[in-house]
């Protein structure tokens, strides 16, 4: 029993390391690809840009980001006790609702473009991307039912898959799309005498790609599906179970689980859409132009969360493998168990947030210099420096939200998010207001939103199953291996920009810190070998881990 508990174990870090992976290297790309479409859409169309990804992020909420959570959870409920027949009924009902949702909101949304964008957003001309995004919302919708139902098997890999291939087709249609677009909207600009119809266009040719890039990993999905799905038939022909639920009964629950996930997840992403909004109309009462607060909004989301999104990456994908695993510990297993599974997430994620926190504090500007060549980075480096410690926050909200969700407490996570919202949105306005700190405000508001969030979900988690997140290797001794990796960072840094230049000496500096912490992790004992050795490749790292001798026994 404890063998296979240990492997059931290995087997749950081994798909979530894999959707870490996919998330990372999805992540990366986005880096890469944003650097040339910033470059040809610019600060003002990147405002745009970012104006229609939060309407478009707010109908995602609404319709797609609970269903691979609430499928994920459902199936894997019930294929733990061998109930295969219930847990297809499960898929079908879901992706009913996805069809009628996503269908629902993809109109609203295109057919109300031009009010939301106009009296809503104060931005008429984030009208073109937010027309091309709408259609994506039932694209999505659809492909979020099919991701969970493969997550609720306990494979990530079709997950994994589809988020790289989705992200290398946006990422060459965004670019391509940006381009010819940009020379159609400054031919208009011409004609009509406006020139902010050249990053208009621009903007909307960005969004192509997103469309383009779901409707491809809709494609490779539904494919792996029609493979897997003669698999899935053996097992439900095999299918015993007494146990017949209804569709009726199917979605009830379905409706009772996405539900609170929705406002969970709504509430939780929402910050994004009111921070663009409450900062666009304080900007403009306070005499800014429409083109300045643009730039300063396409600063923060086309640079500053694109670089914070990488390790948020990671923690959702742990966060999203750890749900059927969690469901299934539950229901099998003991509140010890649960426990240290609970533990082993949450140490994992603050491995890689911890360390991330500290390389953006301390090589901001020439991370920025790097990435994003052409123009001044002061102001995004500046954001990336306050909005570092954000990083452990944001991390550590995501995983404690889906562990609460895990342990079937659905409204807890709403009602922490709701407070944490309302604590934001009034320092959001008081820091714009009052002290007039601009856009640096979002970044400090963002801080706030997610520490609260941690607080709030850590006390739900002691009340509930009286869990004490462990101190020494989940935080004490990644932030001590952080302190190294920083000092000897800098040291690098510096002594390769006299001799090779800055961006020479950035790319060794991250190299080195890589080395740095990971060594200095070994070292200090925040990880063991049957943990090493777990992860993908783990057997090679640890052999190198040996012959360097950092395991002290």
């Amino acid at each position: 029993m404890a063998k296979r508990r240990k492997k059931r174990d290995k087997n749950f870090l081994l798909q979530g390391s894999i959707l870490a992976i996919a998330g990372v290297i999805t992540k990366i790309i986005g880096v890469v690809y944003r650097i040339p479409l910033t470059n040809i859409v610019g600060n003002e169309g990147m405002g745009y840009y970012s104006v229609a990804f939060s309407i478009y992020t707010i109908a995602l909420m609404l319709t797609s980001y609970s269903l691979p959570l609430a499928v994920s959870k459902l199936v894997s409920a019930r294929v733990a006790v061998g109930q295969y027949k219930n847990a297809y009924k499960v898929f079908r009902c879901a992706m009913m609702f996805a069809f009628m949702a996503g269908g629902l909101v993809a109109l609203a949304i295109f057919l109300g473009a031009d009010f939301i964008a106009t009296s809503v957003m104060k931005m008429d001309m984030s009208v073109y991307a937010l027309r091309v995004l709408a259609p994506c919302i039932l694209v999505v919708a659809i492909l979020g039912v099919l991701r969970g139902f493969f997550q609720g098997n306990g494979s990530m890999m079709p997950t994994a898959l589809s988020q790289v291939l989705e992200q290398v087709v946006n990422a060459a249609a965004s670019i391509i799309g940006a381009y010819l677009l940009l020379k159609t909207g400054r031919d208009l600009a011409e004609t009509r005498g406006d020139a902010s119809y050249g990053p208009a266009y621009a903007a909307a040719g960005g969004t192509v790609g997103t469309v383009a890039g779901a409707a491809f990993a809709l494609i490779t999905v539904v494919f792996v599906f029609i493979v897997y799905q003669r698999v899935f038939k053996r097992k439900m022909w095999k299918d015993r179970s007494r146990k017949k639920e209804s569709y009726s009964r199917i979605y009830q629950i379905l409706f009772l689980t996405i539900a609170p996930v929705i406002l969970s997840a709504t509430v939780y992403n929402i910050s994004d859409f009111l921070d663009t909004a409450i900062f666009n109309n304080i900007m403009a009462a306070q005499g800014y132009q429409k083109t300045e607060y643009a730039s300063f909004m396409g600063i923060f989301n086309s640079q500053y969360n694109t670089l914070v999104n990488v390790p948020l990456s990671v923690s959702s994908a742990l966060a999203a493998s750890l749900i059927p695993s969690l469901v299934t510990t539950v229901q099998t297993g003991s509140r010890k168990q649960v426990h240290n599974k609970i533990s082993m997430v949450t140490r994992f994620n603050m491995m890689i947030a911890i360390p991330c926190a500290m390389g953006f504090l301390i090589l901001a500007k020439p991370i920025m210099d790097l990435l994003f060549y052409e123009g001044d980075n002061r102001m995004a480096a500046l954001m990336l420096q306050l909005g570092a410690v954000s990083v452990i926050f944001f991390c550590l909200s995501t995983v404690t939200n889906s562990v609460l969700q895990g342990l079937d407490d659905m409204m807890t996570p709403v009602k922490n998010a709701g407070i944490s919202l309302l604590i934001h949105t009034l320092s959001l306005f008081l820091m714009l207001v009052v002290f007039k700190w601009n856009i640096y405000a979002v970044v400090i508001s963002k801080i706030v939103f997610s520490g609260a969030i941690c607080i709030l979900n850590a006390h739900a988690l002691r009340e509930r199953i009286g869990y004490v997140q462990e101190r020494r290797q989940t935080f004490i001794i990644p932030l001590l291996a952080s302190g190294i990796m920083g000092a000897v960072t800098v040291v690098v840094h510096l002594i390769f920009e006299l001799f090779a230049g800055e961006k020479i000496a950035t790319v060794v500096a991250l190299f080195a810190a890589v080395f740095v912490y990971g060594a200095a992790l070994v070292l200090l004992g925040g990880v063991t070998e049957d943990e090493v050795r777990s992860m993908p490749k783990g057997r090679m790292i640890l052999s190198v881990c040996h012959r360097l001798h950092l395991f002290r026994n």
